[in-house]
Parts: structure tokens; C-alpha cells; sequence
């Protein structure tokens, strides 16, 4: 399945049974693959015998769960990253390509005696002590499903709700081009298990509150289409203030769909929406249909993620030097016609 190495996997298969206590982090603002994928293994561990101590968490502060994921099974694993447990055995991160993108929690999991890292990123940066890697896995979830196996713990409905939730985010409900005969074989393990897959998928991207209407016609309003940019592929950008928000009773985490509406463009190989957060700060959001690699444009301003979906929190405050920050990384960036997304 997976190009990790055999002793690693029973490195952390062998921690894992003998720890007390585990601790499994999403990345800050969690999607469906990094909450999906922790809830999962989390549920996972549940059945192991014997007593452990398991808590699944993220970095953030306030501690919100995306509405879209708040139906996840295993919610009651999840603490507050000011409330976990100070000394965990193992600490198992999720879909984080970097030690950053643990947020509040990083010092905790650098500290751990054992800090493994889950993902499938081609931007991971190598932070765990082992890394169960699969540059070629769609989506976390993929490795986190083989973990699960390795551990020798069956499926249930609950565990393959969470791991399904993930592989559908990752995957743009298997339209991106990470997707494989193997992702679709994966989708029909855990479709076996009678999870009710086409709620799942209402619940992951089409459940949203009437304000998200009124804030998602104020960006695409504003949207802005920049044909000359990357490398003349064309760019598509547009911005969510905490004002549209605010006007529309809209927290914060219900703005991510909106980046998929304004990536259909189809004169623009590449976009963005750069959300305004409660606190003022601007988080951005990048597309690629495949000729940019995007993840390069985000880890070189601080943030992650992989060739088709990336993002970083920027430095600055002022939308038009975001913008321009933007732009010229897009001018920089790595292209490859070949890739066709």
C-alpha cells in the first residue's frame, strides 16, 4: 500500500499498545481529513484492551469545531487545547505538514516522548520522530486507515464515517486527479460498513445556513479575475471580510466552501480567498487545477498544504499587500503544463 517502511509502522504499532496515554491533533482549523482522520484512529484506539487515556484535539483558541464536521462520530474524545492532558506517551499529528500548523499544542508535541507524524503531504517537512508518510496517498485518511489495520482493529461505522469524511475532502468527492483505483477500492470498504455516505456528503458540503448565502454573493461580487497571472494560466481572487460576516451572522468557519465556488472559473488556473478571521488576521486559501503547485506558493509564506490545496495565515493585515504578496509568488511559482488537474 504505501512506500512507508515496514520497521516504522511497527515502531509506532508497538508504542501505541504499550502507551497509557495518546494524544491525536488535527491541524489548526481542522478539515474533514485532519478531524476526520484523528476521530477515526481515536475511535480506533477505544477498542484496544486495557485502559489508555485518548484525546483527540487542535491548536486553536477559541476551540471551534467546523459546523460541517460537528456531526463527526467520537466527539468525546475531543478536549480543548487548553484543557489536554500535559503529559501524553504518544502524540499522533494529522494531515499537519508542518510543526506550525499544531498551533497552541506545538510545545506539547515537541516535548512528548514520542511525536508521530500522519499525513500524505508532499510539503511535509519531516518534525516527527517517525513519519507514516504517503506522498502518494490522496488523502491522510488513506494512511490512517492502514494504521488502523496494522493495529489489527476491524472497521465499524463509526470509525469508517470519520475516514470516508476525510477521503471525500481530500479528494473533491474523488474528482481531483490524487484520486486512484485504490482510493475508490478504500470508498467501498468503508461504504460496507453502512455508513449512509450520501448524508455524510450533505453534511460535509451542501448544510449551510441561509447568512452563508448572503456572505458567499458578496464575494463573488468581489471577485477579481487576473488572466496575466501565473504565468498566464489566470488567477481568480476574491476576499471575505469579518464585516460580510458579521452582517450576515456567519462564523468563521463556514467561509472555507466558498474558495470552492470561485476555483470553477475556468479562465483561471489558480484561486484564492483571503478570509478575515475575528481577530483581524488574514488566512488564505489557495486552489490549483494542477499546472501551479500551490503548496510551494503557501510554504514559502509560512503556511502548507499539497500541488492542488494549500494555505498560510499572512503576516500582514493590509488586504492589498496580501494580494500583491500573492501575485508575486504566483509570478515565482513552479509550473508544469503537463499537469493538468
Amino acid at each position: 500500500m504505501s512506500p512507508i517502511a515496514p520497521t516504522d509502522w511497527d515502531r509506532v504499532v508497538d508504542a501505541i499498545t504499550s502507551a497509557r496515554s495518546l494524544l491525536l491533533l488535527g491541524h489548526v482549523s481542522p478539515d474533514g481529513d485532519a478531524l476526520g482522520s484523528a476521530l477515526g484512529v481515536g475511535l480506533a484506539l477505544a477498542t484496544l484492551p486495557g485502559d489508555r487515556r485518548i484525546e483527540v484535539s487542535f491548536g486553536d483558541d477559541p476551540f471551534v469545531i467546523p459546523a460541517n464536521l460537528a456531526w463527526l462520530p467520537g466527539k468525546h474524545l475531543l478536549t480543548r487545547a487548553t484543557e489536554v492532558s500535559d503529559d501524553p506517551d504518544v502524540v499522533l499529528t494529522f494531515d499537519a505538514s508542518s510543526i506550525d500548523r499544531l498551533g497552541l499544542l506545538r510545545e506539547l508535541a515537541e516535548k512528548a516522548p514520542l511525536l508521530v507524524a500522519v499525513d500524505h503531504h508532499r510539503s511535509y517537512d519531516g518534525f516527527g520522530q517517525i513519519s507514516l508518510v504517503d506522498v502518494d496517498a490522496p488523502a491522510t485518511a488513506v494512511v490512517a486507515r492502514e494504521l488502523i489495520r496494522r493495529l489489527g482493529i476491524d472497521l465499524d461505522s463509526e470509525i469508517a464515517a470519520c475516514l470516508y469524511t476525510g477521503l471525500i475532502t481530500d479528494t473533491g468527492s474523488f474528482r481531483y486527479s490524487g484520486t486512484t483505483a485504490q482510493t475508490h477500492a478504500l470508498a467501498g470498504e468503508l461504504l460496507e460498513t453502512g455508513i449512509a455516505f450520501d448524508a455524510i456528503a450533505r453534511e460535509v458540503f451542501d448544510a449551510v445556513p441561509f447568512g452563508y448565502l448572503g456572505v458567499l454573493g458578496t464575494a463573488l461580487g468581489r471577485c477579481q479575475l487576473e488572466q496575466g497571472a501565473a504565468g498566464g494560466y489566470g488567477w481568480v481572487w476574491t476576499a471575505v471580510l469579518a464585516a460580510d460576516r458579521a452582517i450576515n451572522q456567519l462564523p468563521f468557519d463556514l467561509v472555507e466552501p466558498i474558495i470552492d465556488v470561485v476555483r470553477k472559473a475556468s479562465e483561471a488556473e489558480v484561486a484564492m480567498v483571503v478570509k478575515e478571521d475575528d481577530l483581524g488576521d488574514l488566512r488564505v486559501s489557495l486552489r490549483s487545477k494542477g499546472v501551479v503547485d500551490v503548496s510551494a506558493v503557501a510554504i514559502g509564506l509560512g503556511g502548507g498544504g499539497h500541488r492542488y490545496a494549500a494555505g498560510f495565515t499572512a503576516t500582514s493585515r493590509d488586504l492589498s499587500e496580501v494580494v500583491d504578496t500573492v501575485r508575486r509568488a504566483l509570478d515565482a511559482a513552479i509550473i508544469d503544463p503537463g499537469i493538468d488537474g
